[in-house]
């Protein structure tokens, strides 16, 4: 029928698409698989490190081997259930992951398959995870309060006298000068490791910088290089390794990429390798086993870095240098590795009774 005086017209109107029947078994799978890769790449294209990227696929495939269907499928009630009775005992960094890993991946869902999804199942994908059930807390609530400064000078001091009876001496002295170097400028085991000897820059500074060219980004981003002064007596530390010790591991200083830490282990040429992170922790514990027992299995190469931050808190840097020597990208992060004796709660509670005491006296008199 046509409204001709109004200049309008009714029509009817027919959808010509190929109606779709409901996909199979096998074509689901396929498009599972081909989901999931879309989210490596696309992850990657926005600049994550591989190792945040296989963090969150795992994830994902811990949540989806519990599931036993796509994640697509899963609601809140599922949700549910994963998170308040399969995870409810798990640490808080767990279950924290695996939400953040599932939302990540549902928003991706949303944004590149949404329609696709619904044309093949005839479901909309919205994600389970909402304000009602989402896991709180933090990553990094567990609070590392390190040891006190004599503790810590026990430790090293009777490392330093193992160096003398030690049965592998070029070994022993690498791990405790690389802890040392831990203790000193709050490097990560990670960073440690990856050192070259060109990245001693003795000309840069009153003391001399380390360029770590492998420093942690955030939120996954990638390395992130910065300088650090060799303050605080990480200098000597260093002299003393690279002139005393380094040459009972590897006798060309010069070759291109000689690791500043080696192994005992040796490349195909004849060089050096490069020390793992495994053995620096190791020596680590074994000598805070034997020489500050009280510590054994709770002072590792993440609390030498906490012990570090409050070190140079006490010695008089701002928590804005503190930030650049431990490369922290939030000032936030620096504060929360800062464990000094703070005493602005009694200090603000004294000086209220004082007040109190004057006004009585005032009342009084």
């Amino acid at each position: 029928m046509k409204l001709r005086g109004l200049g309008l017209a009714l029509a009817a109107v027919r959808d010509l698409r190929e109606v779709r029947a409901p996909a199979s078994a096998e074509e689901l799978e396929a498009f599972e698989m081909d989901v999931l890769a879309g989210f490596v790449l696309a992850r990657a294209s926005a600049g994550l490190t591989d190792g945040t990227i296989r963090g969150d696929v795992g994830n994902l495939e811990q949540i989806r081997t519990w599931f036993g269907r796509p994640l697509w499928d899963m609601e809140p009630a599922d949700a549910d259930a994963y998170f308040g009775r399969v995870l409810r005992g798990a640490p808080s960094g767990t279950r924290l992951a695996r939400s953040q890993a599932l939302t990540t991946y549902f928003v991706f869902l949303e944004l590149r398959h949404k329609v696709e999804i619904h044309r093949m199942t005839g479901r909309v994908v919205e994600c389970p995870i909402d304000e009602m059930n989402r896991p709180r807390g933090a990553k990094d609530a567990q609070l590392r309060i390190p040891p006190t400064a004599p503790e810590v000078g026990r430790l090293f001091t009777g490392w330093g006298g193992e160096l003398a009876t030690c049965r592998k001496f070029a070994p022993t002295a690498r791990n405790y000068t690389a802890a040392k170097l831990m203790s000193q400028v709050g490097l990560r085991v990670s960073e440690v490791c990856g050192l070259d000897l060109t990245d001693v820059k003795w000309h840069l500074g009153r003391f001399g910088k380390l360029h770590v060219r492998l420093g942690k980004g955030s939120r996954g981003s990638g390395p992130r290089e910065r300088m650090v002064p060799l303050i605080n007596g990480a200098d000597r530390t260093l002299r003393w390794f690279i002139e005393d010790v380094w040459g009972q591991f590897d006798d060309d200083h010069t070759r291109p990429g000689a690791p500043l830490f080696p192994s005992e282990r040796r490349c195909a040429d004849g060089s050096s390798r490069r020390v793992g992170d495994d053995a620096l922790r190791n020596g680590l514990a074994a000598a805070v086993a034997a020489h500050l027992p009280g510590w054994a299995e709770k002072l590792t190469p993440h609390v030498l870095r906490h012990f570090c931050a409050s070190e140079l808190y006490l010695g008089g840097l701002d928590l804005v240098a503190i930030q650049e020597v431990l490369g922290h990208s939030w000032i936030a992060t620096t504060m929360r590795y800062v464990h000094v004796q703070q005493t602005r709660v009694e200090n603000a509670w004294l000086a209220g009774q004082q007040r109190a005491a004057k006004r009585l006296e005032g009342l009084m008199g």
